[in-house]
């Protein structure tokens, strides 16, 4: 490989200026691509079309992941098909719904889900999340410009809903049907709650007192390779997964196996 297929390497890989920001909730949207090439990574079908939405569909064609700018409300969209077993659901995230928290929703949509009971709540209280359960119950992150809530207006009338605000007011919103399973809930409020700051380009972070920043010089190669690092990631789990599932052994059903033996039985016995 030669330094004009890499121009990052040697003198081309200068160091750029970016930000890492907190609290991740009033970052900013970031770049979409943390979503989209991790689900690409992990086997997702990429149905975009050039000029249209972005669209990402799981292999079993069960889950829908948009992403529309342009559209009403703009931003993503998250379908879930109704099984036998479960509802349907849907989610939106409107278009500056920080991509790191995004992903922890869509990542989990890669993944098999976990055998432990799943409680949303139960990451923002270990980062010492407040919690009100007067009308509806709710979770405020400590800066108090974040929130999840279960609101409940009557019957068979409940959706999640996860929003955050700076001093200009409310920079975006995350609403969630009442179906969409628990586990997918919990894996967003994880990334919600998540202390860690995230990384921003020069020009790229949100004006707002309310946010702290601190300036990192970084190289495209290692932007590149942290990058990199996630998906290689995804693309591990879904080869482990894939792996697994075509080792494991093949047992008859059990009406099938009588109708073999019967089967072979009447052979015997015709001889």
């Amino acid at each position: 490989m030669t330094r004009k297929q890499h121009p990052t390497w040697g003198g081309g890989d200068h160091a750029e200026q970016h930000y890492l920001v907190e609290p991740r909730h009033l970052a900013g949207g970031g770049d979409i691509r943390h979503v989209t090439e991790f689900l690409r990574a992990s086997g997702w079908t990429d149905r975009s079309t050039t000029g249209g939405p972005v669209v990402f569909d799981r292999s079993d064609h069960l889950v829908r992941v948009v992403y529309d700018p342009n559209g009403r409300p703009g931003g993503w969209q998250v379908q879930g098909q109704a099984t036998a077993t479960e509802p349907g659901w849907h989610v939106t995230f409107t278009r500056q719904t920080p991509v790191e928290i995004v992903a922890g929703f869509t990542d989990a949509l890669t993944r098999e889900r976990s055998a432990h009971a799943p409680n949303p709540w139960a990451p923002l209280q270990q980062q010492r999340w407040e919690t009100d359960r007067s009308q509806h119950f709710t979770a405020v992150s400590p800066d108090h410009n974040a929130w999840l809530q279960f609101h409940q207006t009557g019957p068979g009338q409940a959706h999640w809903w996860a929003g955050a605000r700076t001093e200009h007011g409310r920079t975006w919103d995350a609403v969630f049907s009442a179906t969409t399973p628990m586990h997918l809930i919990e894996n967003f409020s994880t990334a919600l709650a998540d202390p860690r700051p995230v990384m921003r380009p020069r020009g790229h972070v949100p004006p707002s007192k309310w946010i702290r920043t601190t300036s990192v010089s970084v190289r495209p190669s290692e932007l590149g390779a942290w990058q990199q690092a996630r998906i290689t990631a995804a693309r591990a789990a879904t080869w482990a997964r894939h792996s697994w599932a075509s080792a494991r052994p093949r047992t008859r059903k059990p009406a099938a196996a009588a109708r073999t033996h019967a089967t072979a039985g009447s052979a015997r016995a015709r001889r």
